[in-house]
């Protein structure tokens, strides 16, 4: 194919990122113009066909984010749809998203076959440019109460790529709605130990735990997902396709707990409010401390420049400070709930090295230093 047949990857990238915008602005039909305009000049391009796969997704056209994932699956290398069982395997296949518990057969199929196209020395497709097709193609199968096939996908997945957090996770919410069971409860597991820090990994753990009747499972991961990110709570209103997963399983996993009349964690606001303050407490401790020091060194050499470099110091402090609505509100309350010591130490600390910005000694510095130490310990031991 000649060179200018194809955009250039800028203008690629460009298409992708105006969509991607587009999307996080909730305008959907917008961003599909985009990308309709990339893949008309190159239909192969995977991770054009996966974002448009995934807008679909979000504007709720599954039929249309099935056939966009379809060509992404295509042009990265990877499996066709799964064809309809046969009607001798109906038993082994049947849907089992309704029996809490149940344990499906052994999903190894796919994985065998990736073991025999080793063994006789194919080349296997890239797992990252088809694993986030394949993801989208569950989704929409899914959306479209095709049971079997999303299972079978998800199946895919795994057997793609066993080291892989997003994979594992995402299969695992895949089996979970599709066919349920131990295989799904092992992803969901295993995306956790890959990816322990990532709130989504505990919420889908949450998800299939649900559907299993785990309920005490179910309430750990959640909380847990909740430490990791507070903002979970409210991930359903989230718009475009960088959250898409997130907002699906916060959106299900709401859903089944309400249907189950399970408490469902939230974030707690008064927690919420002491974190913000005691993260800028520990942000002005630290920059007090680091300035304070650094001062200190200089006074000797330089006592003017080390003055103007307080001076400086406290500057940078107000800068961290122009927001004064995002944290007076509940200062006096996170006071009273045991950050006064913090409170006072940091804003002692800054006022010391304004005090010796304006007359010098060694005693201001001396203090601040001690104020800044006091003020970053007393905070993260509040946590």
């Amino acid at each position: 194919m000649p060179s200018d047949a194809a955009p250039d990857q800028s203008a690629a990238d460009g298409y992708l990122q105006r969509a991607h915008l587009l999307a996080e602005l909730g305008r959907y039909d917008e961003g599909i113009g985009e990308l309709t305009a990339l893949i008309a000049t190159e239909p192969a391009h995977v991770p054009a066909l996966t974002m448009l796969a995934r807008m679909h997704l979000a504007a709720d056209r599954p039929s249309e984010a099935l056939a966009a994932a379809e060509a992404a699956v295509t042009a990265a290398g990877g499996p066709p749809a799964p064809e309809p069982p046969a009607v001798g395997t109906l038993a082994a296949e049947t849907p089992t998203r309704d029996v809490p518990g149940a344990v499906p057969p052994a999903a190894g199929a796919a994985a065998d076959e990736a073991s025999a196209q080793e063994a006789a020395g194919a080349e296997t497709p890239v797992a990252g440019a088809v694993v986030p097709a394949l993801v989208a193609r569950g989704f929409a199968l899914l959306d479209l109460e095709r049971w079997k096939p999303a299972a079978a996908t998800a199946d895919e997945i795994l057997a793609r790529a066993p080291g892989d957090a997003y994979a594992q996770r995402s299969a695992a919410a895949v089996l979970s709605a599709s066919r349920n069971g131990q295989a799904a409860l092992d992803a969901a597991w295993r995306g956790v130990e890959l990816s322990p820090d990532e709130p989504e990994a505990h919420l889908v753990l949450g998800l299939v735990a649900v559907r299993l009747q785990l309920f005490d499972l179910a309430e750990r991961a959640y909380r847990e997902a909740l430490r990791l990110d507070p903002g979970l709570g409210e991930a359903g209103q989230d718009m475009g396709v960088a959250r898409l997963e997130r907002r699906r399983y916060a959106e299900t996993l709401e859903h089944l707990t309400a249907m189950a009349d399970l408490p469902v964690a939230r974030p707690d606001p008064v927690r919420t409010v002491d974190a913000g303050i005691r993260r800028l407490l520990l942000s002005v401790a630290g920059l007090s401390l680091i300035a304070s020091v650094l001062v200190a060194a200089l006074a000797p050499a330089s006592p003017g420049a080390s003055r103007l470099f307080a001076v400086l110091a406290v500057a940078g402090v107000a800068v961290l400070l122009r927001r004064p609505a995002t944290w007076q509100p509940g200062l006096r309350e996170a006071m009273s709930r045991g950050l006064v010591v913090p409170v006072y130490a940091a804003a002692a600390a800054v006022v010391l090295l304004l005090v010796y910005a304006l007359v010098g000694g060694p005693l201001p510095l001396v203090g601040a230093i001690t104020a800044s130490v006091v003020a970053g310990f007393t905070a993260f031991a509040r946590r």
